[in-house]
């Protein structure tokens, strides 16, 4: 299958500064895909070269086939995008917004309205339809965002910080939308600063770093690589050697000691039932063992240590 997005060598520059640095991307049909990093660190604006909103200094992207910078029109009739404010006409309603959409893609009349009436099912606003978007809260106004995505019948769709300034029920609401919609072949591309919860959506993730990328791939293969495993085992025993007790056991990648009697196993599955029987079977004492999962920040932090960054910012 060809990807739906793929990026070689891509570098924009404002003068003498790289704002895109030679960054390369693949996206396949129906991922979630996200684009991580602090604030400047190049996820927008490699946003604008996909949508075709800016031009290239060099390298090549490719969308749906199609090249942004000389098929504009083309890419935009099959690509939605969500800006970090999105900008709905404020005196108008959810209907009358999506209306408009359904023009500028050029729907008949009766096509328009099953559409509209469709997507705003989808989204849960059937009930403030016909009411004007001013008044509606960030999270409801992130729906309708979603709802011009169907209306559309988008094949991409391209959020930038889709979580930003939402409460937690609104922003576990529109992630559930986005895993609905992915099931059904739509493809996302996520741009955030927020890695924890950009942790629990994405199947794949691109880490940016000053313009470039520093890391791509599925996060459990990142944590992996980067950290030694994806669960983090504590363990406090006494009357064991550990090194010996593990040796062999699948899954376990890393073993360092903490204290005298605390450890902490790396390990790339939850192996704590296979790590107790085998300290009680030495004849060993196991007064503790917990487990805790690894996460993007500290991939992030460990893969660009000692360089002078925040993730947050």
């Amino acid at each position: 299958m060809s990807p739906v997005i793929e990026a070689r060598g891509l570098v924009k520059r404002y003068g003498r500064f790289a704002a895109v640095d030679g960054i390369d991307l693949t996206v396949e049909k129906g991922e979630v895909f996200g684009l991580l990093g602090p604030n400047g660190s190049g996820k927008t604006t490699t946003i604008l070269l996909l949508l075709g909103l800016t031009e290239p200094t060099a390298g090549s992207i490719s969308v749906l086939g199609l090249d942004p910078l000389r098929q504009p029109l083309a890419v935009k009739r099959r690509v939605g995008y969500l800006p970090d404010q999105i900008g709905f006409y404020d005196h108008l309603t959810a209907w009358e917004n999506l209306a408009f959409t359904a023009r500028l893609a050029g729907l008949i009349s009766k096509e328009a309205q099953g559409r509209i009436a469709d997507a705003l099912g989808r989204v849960r606003l059937t009930e403030v339809a016909h009411r004007r978007v001013a008044t509606f809260s960030r999270g409801m106004r992130q729906r309708l965002g979603l709802a011009e995505v169907l209306v559309k019948q988008a094949e991409i769709a391209i959020l930038d910080e889709p979580t930003s300034g939402l409460d937690p029920q609104s922003t576990q609401e529109l992630l559930d939308l986005i895993r609905e919609l992915a099931a059904e072949g739509v493809t996302f591309v996520l741009s955030s600063h927020q890695l924890a919860m950009m942790q629990t959506i994405c199947g794949r993730v691109a880490l940016f770093r000053r313009g470039r990328v520093g890391l791509v791939g599925r996060v459990e293969d990142l944590t992996a690589n980067v950290l030694g495993g994806t669960f983090r085992i504590e363990v406090e025993i006494e009357k064991a050697d550990l090194v010996k007790v593990l040796a062999g056991v699948p899954h376990v990648s890393g073993l360092t000691r903490l204290q005298d009697e605390r450890w902490r196993v790396d390990a790339a599955a939850d192996v704590r039932a296979d790590i107790a029987r085998r300290i009680i079977g030495a004849g060993g004492a196991l007064h503790s063992i917990t487990m805790s999962q690894t996460t993007l920040d500290e991939v992030y932090v460990r893969f660009f240590e000692g360089e002078n960054h925040d993730v947050a910012a």
